[in-house]
């Protein structure tokens, strides 16, 4: 009778440790998605302003149709990348991005009536803002993912992430240009 009592409690002990292994790997798989879903919404704000920016620019930067035109090419790879689900290619786009917008704010420096423009102003400051809260965003991700993914890794998590098909998510990484923020100020400072 002692044996069948402390079997059963063996089983019952291992079948709660089964369900909250279970649970808290859901949990995890769910916090890196609803981390990689705020990175979206914030790139969808950006790439939202972008043709704003860039209709702001045209008017004033006829010459310059090259470099409007990169961030739009850019701009159209990260939305494509977003929308399927690629994380490597988000990075991929989002660095050539990063250095198109770079690259017009630069340019933008050589036409004082741009700079003085209010609505290109008015853009540049919530592009920089929302790049700021990408930057968050991301490093929120990225937390999370290294939670998952060192959980779907240990014994005795792995067994279960293993038996239910849980697996490591993907880091969202940009190259080294592109791990420190664009410095706008020092852009127009040329």
């Amino acid at each position: 009778m002692i044996a069948f009592i402390v079997i059963l409690a063996l089983l019952i002990a291992a079948a709660i440790y089964l369900v909250n292994g279970y649970n808290g790997l859901v949990g995890l798989r769910e916090a890196v998605k609803t981390a990689w879903a705020n990175i979206d919404v914030l790139l969808k704000q950006r790439h939202d302003e972008i043709p704003k920016l860039v209709d702001a620019c045209k008017r004033y930067m006829q010459f310059e149709q090259e470099t409007l035109e990169k961030v739009m090419r850019a701009r159209s790879a990260v939305i494509q990348a977003s929308g399927q689900g690629n994380v490597a290619a988000v990075g991929a786009a989002e660095q050539q991005l990063r250095v198109g917008l770079g690259q017009l704010f630069a340019v933008a420096e050589n036409y004082p009536q741009l700079k003085s423009d209010e609505s290109f102003r008015h853009l540049q400051t919530r592009i920089t803002g929302l790049e700021e809260s990408i930057a968050d965003r991301r490093e929120l991700y990225n937390d999370q993912v290294n939670l998952n993914n060192i959980r779907v890794k240990v014994f005795p998590d792995v067994l279960i992430a293993n038996a239910f098909g849980f697996g490591p998510a993907q880091l969202l990484e940009f190259g080294a240009e592109e791990k420190r923020d664009v410095d706008v100020g020092a852009l127009f400072a040329r």
